[in-house]
């Protein structure tokens, strides 16, 4: 399979990566940072060889740069069959004293980067009536909290993103799954005096992401909503 993760020089998306490596599939991976992007492939390709990975530095929050990714993936590789919109941005604050522009920086990576590159992507997958969507939303987009502002603004709009899209794609057999995890620990976490053990692993979701993607042709999970075993914090 030819496996599409955006974000994935760490993190969610690095698991995610990781374990389509694990299967032998051909993975493409884009981040902002490019030493960060190829020391993650080299680490994945040395872990599991029978996989093909590919990077591609890529500034998502920038239309252009992400229609020109997708454009290249279909050149090369002809189409996809798995998708994962993971690529995102985490700005906290309130929607009245949060800076100017804030706002437009979260729609631009959390939901827009995912909306440009589906585009692109899907007439393929429209065309073969097989494929898989992913994308990576939050329990922010269901459910609002203090110091959420403007990401989870972005948030519940990738989830009216992921809904409509899969209304949409239903006639053509493309499944759309929207990903609800609440916190993982990842970077953002590191040195914040959280206690690994309370959130989930970026591992956690990966796995689920995998499992539901080998589902039969007939069957669809629309929604996987995860927290921590304690609930959220």
């Amino acid at each position: 399979m030819v496996v599409v993760i955006t974000g994935a020089s760490k993190g969610i998306g690095k698991a995610v990566a990781e374990k389509y490596a694990s299967d032998g599939n051909t993975i493409i991976i884009c981040a902002r940072n490019a030493g960060q992007l190829q020391a993650t492939s080299k680490e994945i390709a040395a872990k599991y060889p029978q996989s093909t990975i590919h990077t591609t530095e890529v500034g998502m929050s920038e239309k252009q740069e992400v229609i020109s990714f997708g454009n290249n993936v279909l050149t090369t590789f002809g189409g996809v069959d798995i998708l994962v919109n993971n690529a995102g941005a985490f700005l906290p604050g309130n929607i009245h004293t949060e800076e100017d522009g804030v706002i437009e920086t979260m729609i631009n990576t959390n939901l827009y980067s995912a909306y440009h590159l589906t585009r692109v992507l899907l007439p393929r997958m429209m065309q073969a009536k097989t494929g898989h969507i992913f994308n990576i939303c939050s329990t922010a987009s269901l459910q609002a909290y203090p110091n959420g502002g403007s990401y989870s603004i972005s948030k519940f709009a990738l989830a009216g993103f992921s809904k409509n899209l899969r209304e949409e794609l239903k006639p053509y057999n493309v499944k759309v799954t929207a990903v609800y995890p609440g916190a993982v620990y990842t970077d953002s976490w590191s040195g914040s005096g959280i206690d690994p053990n309370r959130i989930m692993q970026a591992n956690d979701v990966a796995e689920l992401i995998y499992t539901v993607s080998k589902l039969s042709p007939q069957a669809c999970v629309e929604e996987i909503v995860l927290r921590p075993q304690l609930g959220d914090l």
